[in-house]
């Protein structure tokens, strides 16, 4: 017998939370329609790392998230087989050479949570992972992750799609942007600009950076965080690196084709924003970018953009995600997160649980988007 209180939802981004959602919700029965502003991954989910992962310190409840988030790749995995666009061979990072060098303490985290991590030095790291410079990694050593890994978000969003298209889904993205529309206290439907109201029992904004002002539209504060990200991806290359790399001055994620994506907070903070709302990125930040990833990899190789995305990086005010229904608006829910790829499957899980049942999830519990009216 279905649990489902609503039988039809519109999802408001098609990013992967947006689409990952929505196709949870087609597999409980609810009719779904997608709306986005243009083509499907034209927002952050366009412009992520896209590591697996859930290294380093952070609260309990957001390490039970991560790692559910991560089990359900690997699920998938198991279902479809082997694919250029997901894979899991580890992660390795460091920090830099001073005082705020964190990783012994890192490490003995991650060791307490068993969350798989090996600390080594330089030398060793060429036998766990290969494809590193081992005189780039500072005398402190690098944790390795064995069981990390990175999705191409793109890809992921094309295959969801494909479940969506079969079982009826409806996707918009032509009629540029939407809003909720909302009677008497509740969310009845969306309103997009060059379209039809349509109405659904159920909203999701999963619009990325966009979600803390149209809460505020709604009359709901979320905290926001989110600052300008940089990402490029470079011509493809024969490499051994096969781990996704976190240094203290290079991001590095191996890609499909022989490609990477590089990213970096210095370079980030670099990007201009022009009074138009565009981003400036200068060639010498894409040249140090690229010069920093080729100094952390074995023989320096030389590295050129293919391309590069500049925007904004969703980004909680606390850091934490925010995921649920807003209290004062019934019927409408939010998904906005930083960590979009490793969330990316579990949070459609339970949000479309959510969404479908009227029930609260309790692993969600701390990361209501009321907590920002206290």
């Amino acid at each position: 017998m279905s649990e489902n209180r609503i039988s039809s939802a519109i999802v408001i981004g098609a990013g992967i939370f947006g689409v990952s959602t929505a196709v949870q919700l087609q597999r409980r029965g609810v009719a779904v329609t997608v709306i986005n502003d243009g083509p499907v991954a034209n927002g952050a989910s366009g412009r992520s790392l896209s590591w697996l992962n859930s290294a380093r310190m952070r609260s309990d409840a957001y390490h039970r998230l991560r790692m559910a988030g991560i089990d359900r790749y690997r699920t998938l995995s198991s279902q479809i087989g082997p694919v250029d666009w997901l894979r899991f061979d580890g992660g390795l990072t460091w920090d830099a050479d001073g005082q705020e060098n964190e990783i012994a303490a890192a490490h003995a985290h991650e060791v307490a949570l068993a969350y798989d991590a090996r600390h080594l030095l330089g030398a060793e790291v060429e036998a766990s992972t290969p494809g590193i410079a081992a005189e780039a990694v500072t005398r402190q050593g690098a944790i390795f992750n064995p069981g990390e890994g990175w999705v191409d978000l793109p890809e992921l969003i094309r295959f969801l799609l494909v479940e969506f298209s079969r079982r009826g889904g409806m996707l918009v993205t032509e009629e540029g942007a939407a809003h909720v529309v909302v009677e008497n206290g509740r969310a009845v439907g969306v309103q997009t600009a060059a379209g039809p109201r349509r109405t659904a029992d159920a909203v999701l904004i999963a619009t990325g950076p966009a979600v803390p002002a149209m809460a505020a539209d709604l009359g709901q504060t979320i905290g926001d965080g989110t600052p300008v990200a940089l990402l490029v991806a470079t011509k493809p290359i024969d490499h051994p690196l096969k781990a996704v790399l976190n240094t203290p001055r290079v991001a590095i994620r191996p890609a499909p084709g022989g490609t990477f994506f590089i990213d970096a907070d210095w370079a980030a903070d670099e990007v201009v924003t022009q009074p138009d709302g565009s981003y400036h990125v200068a060639q010498s930040t894409i040249d140090g970018l690229l010069n920093a990833a080729s100094a952390v990899l074995s023989g320096h190789p030389k590295l050129e953009m293919a391309s590069y995305g500049a925007g904004p990086k969703p980004i909680p005010g606390d850091g934490e995600p925010v995921l649920g229904a807003l209290r004062d608006v019934s019927g409408c829910h939010v998904a906005f997160s930083h960590s979009g790829a490793t969330l990316g499957l579990i949070v459609g899980e339970l949000m479309a649980y959510e969404m479908a049942t009227g029930n609260r999830h309790p692993l969600l519990a701390t990361f209501r988007p009321e907590r920002f009216k206290a």
